[in-house]
């Protein structure tokens, strides 16, 4: 991002929460850092300093605004647009890998040197993959000490931090305010677990089509896995440290989220995973200055501009559900999923109504025999084969992959076509121009639409789209549920996952 361009200072006179996670704010005269939207006196222009991360900004020695807590914003869309080593070191430190693994870790997965990482990082947004994982576990300690009733020493480690001293310091540089502190100015508003249960409010930027998600989610639901109860969706978590589940319902300005885990240190992973399921770090007006002026999509997005595409919590379960779905319809979809996860998932010890599974490990599928399948014997092999890839580490869906190697990978493997490959990228991989030119649902809109819809007519078609190509497809997709059903909808033709 150019630091130097007058868009970012527009923002903070503007006091735009378009920005708000995208870029930072220093005030080198007060030494805080704050959102673009920060409702304090606009300081002056040469005061202030633009950072891509809120690391960033404490790196330079700037702790965080008490009234806008610009840590909380919406993260930032930069990193899912970028396929590039630091948009993948992002994507996997915002899951928490250095938490689990360590920078080596994070480099080892990335193919990098830990030098050749960190300079890459410091270069792009002013800070290393430590001070990154730094902010993130400061970030959960707050979230933990406002939401919960936990000991502020069983915070600490929650969060990820090493020692209570660690802890201590760290929160009061960033937020100059101790842990007990930060508990003593809590909203009594706000959610507090009670009973095991974690509420928040997951943050986004509007426009959100939220309910239309929600719909997106419940034409999928796989029984066992997931449920959707009066607009609330539901389903289980497989996460580092244990199990859980996650309820997530649209309400005013926000997702409210409950979670239910098994180990509290996974807060943060399932948090972040649940801002992916929704695509709540998307950046919606980025997408309509890009697509709402094209001649043929253009009255569609701007009549829907909340229009997101749908993320996942596990790209190996996404794939597989995915390859489960081709040439079924999406009940039949869910019934296969559904029998794979009775026959091999692993039970919940807390159930959530009818959650009562996690959906199973590749490792746990690859060694069902084809045959025994209620499935084609060409696609059965095609699944045992994409889980043993999964299982092994030749095929990697989680959130740092390489997009290119991934789909390279995925169409070495019998029984995987470029459509497959494609959906796989859309939702486990989220990059948002991932394209879909031969699904048959994009080319039925396309012909409603009165243009050539022939896939290599598509293909062309969609260059225009750029880079926003995963957004098309799903207005184009919304526009034949609506002519179907008469109404708006959301989601692709009912023969596709």
């Amino acid at each position: 991002m150019d630091f130097g361009s007058d868009r970012f200072w527009q923002a903070v006179e503007r006091k735009d929460p378009r920005f708000d996670g995208w870029v930072f704010c220093g005030v080198a005269s007060t030494g805080i850092y704050c959102r673009p939207s920060c409702p304090a006196r606009t300081p002056k222009r040469e005061n202030v300093r633009f950072f891509a991360t809120a690391a960033g900004a404490q790196v330079a020695g700037f702790r965080a605004c008490k009234r806008c807590r610009p840590d909380a914003s919406p993260g930032s869309p930069v990193w899912d647009a970028r396929a590039d080593v630091v948009g993948r070191a992002m994507r996997l430190i915002a899951d928490g890998v250095i938490d689990r693994e360590g920078v080596g870790g994070l480099a080892k997965r990335l193919g990098y040197a830990e030098q050749q990482l960190h300079r890459q990082l410091v270069a792009a947004v002013g800070a290393g993959p430590a001070a990154l994982a730094r902010a993130r576990r400061a970030q959960s300690a707050r979230i933990l000490l406002e939401t919960t009733v936990m000991p502020v020493a069983d915070v600490a480690f929650a969060a990820g931090f090493q020692s209570v001293r660690q802890f201590n310091a760290t929160v009061q540089e960033i937020f100059a305010l101790t842990p007990t502190e930060i508990r003593g100015r809590t909203d009594p508003q706000r959610p507090v677990e009670h009973g095991g249960v974690i509420g928040l409010r997951l943050p986004y930027r509007a426009p959100l089509d939220a309910d239309g998600s929600v719909a997106y989610f419940e034409r999928r639901v796989v029984p066992g896995v997931e449920e959707v109860v009066d607009g609330t969706y539901r389903r289980s978590l497989r996460l580092p440290q244990g199990a859980g589940t996650v309820e997530l319902k649209p309400v005013d300005n926000c997702i409210h989220a409950r979670f239910r885990l098994e180990d509290v240190r996974d807060l943060p992973v399932a948090v972040q995973r649940s801002r992916v399921l929704m695509g709540l770090d998307s950046d919606p007006q980025a997408v309509v200055e890009a697509l709402g002026g094209d001649p043929l999509l253009g009255d569609l997005v701007r009549a829907d501009p909340g229009r997101r595409v749908p993320g996942h919590f596990d790209g190996d379960e996404l794939a597989i559900r995915a390859l489960l779905g081709q040439q079924v319809s999406l009940a039949g979809a869910s019934t296969l999923a559904s029998r794979l996860v009775f026959r091999c998932g692993e039970t919940l010890e807390r159930p959530l109504g009818g959650v009562t599974h996690l959906f199973p490990e590749a490792e746990a599928l690859t060694g069902l025999d084809p045959d025994s399948l209620s499935m084609p014997g060409s696609r059965g092999r095609a699944l045992v084969g994409m889980s043993r890839a999964l299982a092994d580490g030749r095929l990697v869906l989680d959130a740092g992959a390489d997009r290119d190697e991934a789909r390279r990978r995925l169409l070495e493997l019998p029984g995987i076509g470029p459509w497959t490959a494609a959906y796989i990228a859309m939702r486990a991989l989220r990059d948002p121009d991932a394209f879909l030119p031969t699904d048959l649902g994009v080319r039925r809109a396309l012909e409603l639409l009165g243009v050539d819809a022939r896939p290599a007519a598509v293909e062309r078609l969609g260059e225009r789209w750029r880079p926003y190509r995963a957004y098309a497809v799903q207005h184009l997709w919304g526009l034949l549920a609506t002519n179907r059903a008469g109404r708006p909808a959301s989601g692709p033709s009912p023969t596709k996952p």
